[in-house]
């Protein structure tokens, strides 16, 4: 017994030994370094760091080596004692990442002759970086192989050319990466030179708490895929937009035309559904409106918007003429908006419209946008507007939890929290002090009957019921809601590297955490094996029964959000909607050494053979 379990360890050790990625390095770059540029750098591996000496400028940069999930490589930008960020200048694309697992921070990025930045990869994050000057975008990301997207902190002007050049142009790839996401917080683009502020092609937009101001068309253009676009199809899935919190201004030059187009540009469109919920919209006395409708999509909702003009107007709140709706007919849903007198074209679906000659702003004319003492929009708004019946948003942000930056560049670490003070407030700024918003992850939630006095209640709840109807939020497929309204792992499940997993079959995590299987092999019953036994079946190098399996029910990758019986999904009592629950972080014990991978191996064969005693 004794012999086994000494022949178990060093098979574990052995395999730690070859498995575990190489220990992260960091590379210094700067005009008195060993490395000058960017361009100089060997390969580079998951989990490193390259830092960049502020106060100099860079030629262009590519990186085509990736990271890895939860190691990631990172750029970062080393400010110099003066402040100045490292410049990368130039060039037909300044910087370009073309591989998955970045993030990129501390850089101004200015005069890129095509492309400022472009991206064409998966799980990349900009954050805290100043992009301008780019003769045709400023940021563009792919369709071809284009995934979760992140843009955090990030000052984007005077960008773009004529009509197919924007500051902002990004989608996604629906077949290497379905399900992907483009988020977008804190960040304040303005003063463009043409085409639209911020054009999102992608899967998922999540754009939350960001001044948008001052595009040659439209502030936010959130449409559907080009099919000419490399691996990427209008049909290959809907696409969905939550809008909240943001500042949105017609005006830098350019004030005419609408604030946001939806649904489709005349080159491919969404199907979805779109949520735009205590956000501030300005108009000028020129503009045409703030909603347009246009081409095939499912619904939108409006819940708590400001919506003002500079000057008198008669603009259209919505144009909705040229819009195809999925269901055949129209989907306009809304409540408690502030709607500026003299604008038109106000759905008679929205329930508690608000009108009138002033909001009670602070400052209009000087862009303070935050309401004064006495305003009409104080308390005015719903906390955690539901959906409309049979049109829920999947997974939205319930409750804005900050502000937007006040027309200027923010920090990472200079956020502002939206303060938790009465009810809620119309638009993107709650006037008064107080504690934090905090704000449960909303799922998916009906529409209370009209006079209804139900409002939302998940605390600190992460799922089960709202006490509305709806839920606050849906676990994951290894997960289940405790009585305390927790994800938790559920039986069979262990807590590895942020996730819940079966070490039984998990071929990162087989038998124990980090205890990973070779590339050629599967996890079998907790051991690694060159194939699966009996009826089990290898779906991504994982042996699992698909008859019972909730993430591969009945084939692989058909995950249930219940139970799985008999090879298909069964509806449960378990809640439905978004999931606020699962944990993310790097899985950095891979890098911790193989010594610990060893002990963790020999304490798992002493246990297992204490079992079999």
């Amino acid at each position: 017994m004794h012999v086994r379990s000494i022949v178990v360890v060093l098979a574990l050790a052995s395999h730690a030994v070859a498995s575990s990625p190489a220990r992260a390095d960091t590379y210094r770059v700067g005009p008195s370094r060993s490395y000058r540029q960017l361009s100089e750098l060997p390969a580079l591996a998951p989990g490193d760091v390259v830092e960049v000496d502020g106060g100099a400028i860079y030629e262009p940069a590519s990186f085509e080596t990736p990271g890895a999930d939860g190691a990631p490589i990172v750029l970062r930008g080393i400010p110099a004692s003066s402040g100045e960020l490292p410049v990368l200048e130039g060039g037909d694309n300044t910087l370009e990442l073309a591989a998955d697992h970045y993030l990129v921070e501390g850089f101004e990025i200015r005069g890129g002759t095509r492309r400022c930045v472009f991206v064409h990869a998966h799980d990349l994050t900009l954050r805290n970086l100043r992009i301008h000057d780019c003769v045709n975008h400023g940021i563009e990301g792919g369709g071809g192989g284009g995934g979760d997207l992140t843009l955090e902190f990030v000052e984007v002007y005077r960008s773009g050319e004529g009509t197919q050049h924007h500051q902002i142009y990004v989608s996604s790839d629906t077949t290497q990466h379905p399900g992907s996401v483009f988020r977008m917080r804190f960040c304040y683009v303005h003063d463009g030179r043409g085409g639209n502020n911020v054009k999102s092609r992608s899967e998922r937009n999540e754009i939350h708490f960001n001044w948008i101001e001052g595009a040659l068309y439209h502030e936010l253009e959130l449409i559907g895929p080009d099919p000419d676009d490399a691996g990427v199809d209008e049909d290959d899935a809907i696409e969905n937009s939550d809008v909240v919190g943001n500042v949105l201004v017609k005006g830098g030059g350019h004030s005419g035309g609408w604030i946001t187009r939806i649904g489709g540009d005349g080159t491919g469109q969404t199907w979805g559904r779109y949520r735009f919920v205590n956000n501030t919209m300005v108009l000028a006395s020129d503009s045409s409106g703030v909603f347009r409708v246009f081409t095939g999509l499912d619904s939108l909702e409006a819940h708590g918007n400001l919506i003002v003009s500079r000057g008198a107007s008669t603009a259209r709140v919505v144009r909705d003429v040229e819009a195809e709706w999925l269901s055949g007919t129209a989907q306009l849903h809304g409540s408690n908006n502030w709607v500026m007198d003299g604008l038109g074209f106000v759905p008679t679906s929205w329930t508690g419209t608000l009108r009138g000659s002033d909001p009670g702003l602070e400052s209009l004319a000087e862009n303070d946008l935050r309401p004064r003492e006495g305003s009409a929009l104080i308390d005015a708004a719903i906390r955690a507007p539901t959906s409309p019946a049979g049109f829920a948003f999947p997974g939205p942000l319930a409750v804005p939890t900050h502000h937007p930056g006040m027309r200027a560049h923010v920090a990472p670490g200079a956020e502002v929290s939206r303060p938790d003070v009465g009810d809620l407030d119309i638009g993107a700024f709650e006037h008064g002090a107080g504690p934090p918003v905090m704000t449960p992850d909303a799922g998916t939630m009906s529409m209370p009957d009209a006079g209804s006095a139900c409002v939302p209640s998940c605390g600190a709840r992460e799922c089960g019921t709202d006490g509305c109807g709806g839920t606050c939020g849906r676990c994951g497929p290894r997960e289940a809601c405790s009585s305390a309204g927790t994800c938790e792992c559920d039986d069979g499940a262990s807590a590895c590297g942020g996730a819940c997993v079966d070490t039984r079959s998990s071929p990162d995590h087989c038998g124990g955490c980090d205890v990973a299987c070779e590339a050629d092999e599967v996890c079998a019953a907790g051991a690694c094996a060159s194939e699966c036994g009996g009826s089990l079946v290898a779906c991504d190098r994982a042996c699992v029964d698909t008859t019972r399996d909730r993430a591969n029910c009945g084939a692989c990758g058909n995950a249930c959000d219940g139970a799985c019986e008999d090879g298909a999904c069964v509806v449960t009592g378990r809640v439905e909607g978004g999931c606020g629950c699962r944990a993310v972080g790097a899985t950095s014990g891979a890098r911790a050494g193989w010594i610990v991978v060893v002990l963790a191996g020999w304490l798992w064969a002493r246990r297992a053979a204490r079992r079999r005693l």
